[in-house]
C-alpha cells in the first residue's frame, strides 16, 4: 500500500515519497481541497493535531481493510496517550446522529476513503476558514456512517493536556464560532431539523402562586459549601415574595444537620428529603418544582455556588416579566474554591442569539448558568433523572417551544473544585457525560424533524 499519506509541510523540506505543499490553516476548506487534489491514494489518513502520532504495526492495513469493507465515510479509533513517557489508554465514544457538537473528540487521526472525501469536499463552503473539517464531517455523516474502532490503533505523544473545556466561549474565538454556527445552521436545514424562533409571548400570570419565585438547591454531601449557598439565597433582596427549597438527597456527611439549622430559623426555607433513594439532580428538580409551595419561577442555585450579589434573583424575575419567556439563563464568573477568578473568567454564552439560539444550542454542550424556569412549563417537560445533562435536556426541550431570555452580566459565581461534577474528569467519566449529551441531541434532532415534517404536511 504505497503512498499512504500525503504530508502537508513547506516546500523547503524534502521527504521521500511525499507530495509537499503549504496550507494555512490546516482545517480550512481550501486546505482540504488541496489535500484532495494532491492525494492519489485510495485512502486519506488525516492527522489533526500537533502530537507525534505512531501507528501500530499493521494498523494502517486494519483501517484500510475496514474502510473498504463497511463503506464508512470516516473511521477513527481509540488510542494511547503518551505523556512524559507514560502510556495511558484513551478510549473514545461512538458517533451518533446527535454527535453534532463541533468539539466531538475523534482523537488525532481521521481515516477516509478517497472517493468519499472527494465527493464531500465539493459540497462544503468554499469560504470556510476555520470550519472546513467540521463542514466536511457533517456533510459525510449525511450520507455515510462514521465509525469508531474500539481498538488502540496508535499512540499520540504530547507534552501535556490543554484546557479546552471553555474554549468555545473565549472571545478570541468569536470568528470561529460565527463560522461554525453558519455551517451547522446549513446542516440543520439540510436534515430538516432547523426550527424558526417562536414569537408568541407567554401569559405568566394565568395561574396563582403563593410565591413569585423559589430558589431550588439540590444537594448531597456538601457540608463544606451548603452554608454559603443558603446564605447567598437568604440575602436576596426583592420586591416580591420568594422561598428556598433545598432538596437534601439523603446526605450522610453532616449536610442534613446544617440545612435543618437554617430551616429552623427561617420560615421561607423548605428542607425536603425525598422518599426515593435513586434520584439524580434532575430527579431532585422534579420533586422541587412539583411541590405546591414552589413559586411561579424556579431558580437554580447549586450547592457549591453563590449569587454574585443580593439582587440576582430580582434581575432574573425582571427578565421573565420583561421578555415573557419560559426560561432565563444568566452569566457567571468562574472561580476556584476561594473565589479567586480562574480563566476564562466570565462565561456569558454570547453564542446564543434570539434569532438562532435554539438551533445553535445543539452545537454546544451547555446553556450557561444560573438557569431559571417558568414553573408551569417545566412541570410539563420534566427533567431526566440524571446528575449531568439534565439542565441541557430541559433547555433544549423548552427552546423548541418557547422563548428563552438571557442575562449577559455575571449574576452567579461558579466554583471549580474537586467536588464538582464536571471538574477534573477522568476519560471514562468525560466519555460517559459526552455520550449522554450526544444522545440528548439525537433525541432532540429526531423530535425537531418530526415537528417540521408535521408542519409541512
Amino acid at each position: 500500500m504505497e503512498n499512504r499519506l500525503k504530508v502537508t509541510c513547506s516546500s523547503e523540506f524534502n521527504f521521500p515519497n511525499c507530495t509537499v505543499f503549504r496550507v494555512d490553516p490546516l482545517l480550512s476548506c481550501e486546505s482540504l481541497k488541496q489535500i484532495d487534489k494532491y492525494s492519489s491514494s485510495k485512502f486519506i489518513l488525516l492527522i489533526t493535531s500537533e502530537s507525534v502520532v505512531e501507528l501500530g504495526k499493521y494498523e494502517y492495513e486494519r483501517l484500510a481493510n475496514l474502510s473498504s469493507s463497511i463503506n464508512s465515510g470516516i473511521i477513527y479509533s481509540d488510542y494511547n496517550d503518551k505523556i512524559n513517557g507514560l502510556l495511558t489508554p484513551h478510549p473514545l465514544i461512538d458517533y451518533q446522529a446527535g454527535s453534532v457538537r463541533d468539539n466531538f473528540n475523534f482523537g488525532h487521526i481521521l481515516f477516509f476513503r478517497k472517493d468519499i472525501f472527494s465527493e464531500a469536499v465539493t459540497k462544503i463552503n468554499d469560504k470556510s476558514k476555520y470550519s472546513g473539517l467540521y463542514d466536511l464531517r457533517l456533510t459525510i455523516s449525511d450520507n455515510y456512517p462514521i465509525t469508531r474502532i474500539p481498538e488502540y490503533l496508535y499512540t499520540a505523544t504530547s507534552n501535556g493536556i490543554s484546557e479546552k473545556h471553555f474554549a468555545y466561549v473565549d472571545s478570541k474565538n468569536k470568528d470561529i464560532q460565527v463560522e461554525m454556527e453558519k455551517v451547522f445552521t446549513d446542516y440543520l436545514n439540510k436534515i430538516n431539523a432547523f426550527m424558526n424562533p417562536l414569537v408568541e409571548n407567554l401569559d405568566l400570570y394565568s395561574e396563582v402562586f403563593e410565591n413569585e419565585a423559589s430558589i431550588i438547591i439540590p444537594v448531597k454531601n456538601r457540608v463544606r459549601t451548603i452554608s454559603e449557598a443558603i446564605r447567598s439565597a437568604l440575602r436576596q433582596k426583592t420586591n416580591f415574595s420568594f422561598n428556598i427549597i433545598v432538596i437534601d438527597n439523603h446526605s450522610d456527611d453532616g449536610t442534613t444537620e446544617v440545612i435543618r439549622s437554617f430551616a429552623d430559623s427561617n420560615n421561607n426555607l423548605i428542607h425536603l428529603i425525598p422518599p426515593a433513594f435513586n434520584l439524580g439532580i434532575g430527579g431532585c428538580w422534579n420533586e422541587a418544582v412539583n411541590l405546591g409551595e414552589c413559586g411561579r419561577f424556579a431558580v437554580q442555585l447549586d450547592s457549591d455556588d453563590i449569587y454574585s450579589d443580593d439582587h440576582s434573583l430580582q434581575k432574573i424575575v425582571d427578565t421573565f416579566r420583561r421578555e415573557k419567556c419560559a426560561m432565563v439563563i444568566g452569566s457567571y464568573k468562574l472561580t476556584d474554591f476561594e473565589y479567586n477568578l480562574v480563566p476564562p473568567g466570565i462565561i456569558d454564552h454570547r453564542e446564543w442569539t434570539e434569532r438562532n439560539g435554539l438551533n445553535n444550542a445543539l452545537r454546544i454542550n451547555g446553556f450557561g448558568a444560573p438557569r431559571a424556569f417558568f414553573t408551569p412549563v417545566v412541570r410539563k417537560i420534566y427533567f431526566p433523572n440524571v446528575s449531568y445533562g439534565e439542565d441541557y435536556a430541559s433547555g433544549l426541550a423548552i427552546s423548541r417551544q418557547y422563548k428563552i431570555g438571557r442575562i449577559y452580566e455575571p449574576i452567579y459565581i461558579c466554583r471549580r473544585w474537586e467536588g464538582n461534577s464536571d471538574s477534573f474528569l477522568s476519560v471514562d467519566k468525560e466519555n460517559l457525560y459526552n455520550s449522554y449529551k450526544d444522545k440528548i441531541r439525537t433525541f432532540e434532532i429526531l423530535i425537531r424533524q418530526k415537528l417540521n415534517a408535521r408542519e409541512n404536511d
